[in-house]
């Protein structure tokens, strides 16, 4: 029960945070740059990370979870728990975005004409679930490419929260200044993937907003395409660079990391 909670409230934490910013800048024309909305990511995982890791091992990612039980830095019978903390915490954040918004986004899609369920209504449901198939209105991202960018970004996230917490590695921040670390991670994966494929890198954190959007009206406007794009994207390539980043910490940078004939300096 305790790991559930903090997975399950940390994964709300970061998440609303997270979603509520794309919400903001969506319908008020706030945060004029993916670079201020990156930080609000960021600045969300840290704080979950902080409220949380005293109750949970605060992983809040599914790509995360899987990685440590494979790197043997998790039991593998919390494994189940964890991930339905993370998917329910992301879905409760993404019915709160909803719930704080829903007038705002009704009044959005009355001004531009939107109707809802229909497949110009995916610029109001990017606040919830993201895309990759249409950025201005053109299709400029092919699958294998998202595919590509997710597992990528989410591998460069899952190998520094790997470098930023393990023993071995000296030059790691202190415990208390790691969140931070790890949220100016995903900050800046996001100001580099966000461009192509809005920057998942969290299975839950795409699932259960997406879900919330699809129940409230979307539909299948909800997804970003009609061949399960949804999934290989953004579910199973961050799963995949995750695992590709706890083997490659495991097998190539931790053993040198703990090779003590292994000079540090610059000679």
């Amino acid at each position: 029960m305790k790991g559930f909670i903090g997975e399950a409230l940390g994964t709300f934490i970061l998440v609303l945070f997270g979603c509520g910013s794309v919400a903001v800048a969506t319908l008020f024309g706030e945060y004029g740059s993916i670079f201020q909305i990156a930080i609000v990511w960021g600045i969300g995982v840290s704080l979950a990370i902080y409220l949380t890791r005293h109750l949970s091992c605060a992983h809040l990612n599914p790509a995360v979870t899987i990685a440590m039980v494979l790197g043997k830095r998790m039991s593998g019978k919390n494994l189940p728990v964890y991930l339905v903390a993370q998917f329910l915490g992301a879905f409760l954040a993404g019915a709160m975005v909803y719930a704080l918004f829903s007038p705002s986004i009704a009044a959005f899609e009355s001004a531009q004409g939107i109707i809802r369920g229909t497949a110009e209504s995916t610029t109001t449901a990017r606040m919830f679930g993201e895309y990759y198939t249409k950025i201005g209105g053109t299709a400029v991202v092919s699958m294998p490419l998202a595919i590509i960018a997710e597992m990528f970004g989410t591998f460069l996230l899952v190998l520094l929260i790997f470098a930023l917490t393990e023993g071995c590695n000296v030059g790691r921040p202190s415990d208390t200044m790691a969140p931070l670390f790890i949220g100016l991670t995903v900050s800046s994966i996001i100001c580099l993937i966000a461009p192509l494929t809005q920057a998942g890198l969290n299975p839950a954190r795409d699932f259960g907003p997406r879900m919330v959007a699809w129940i409230m009206g979307w539909g299948s406007a909800a997804f970003p395409d009609n061949c399960g794009g949804f999934f290989w994207v953004y579910i199973l390539a961050p799963i995949a660079g995750g695992i590709l980043a706890a083997l490659f910490f495991m097998y190539i940078l931790e053993p040198q990391m703990k090779n003590k004939t292994t000079s540090c300096d610059c000679e």
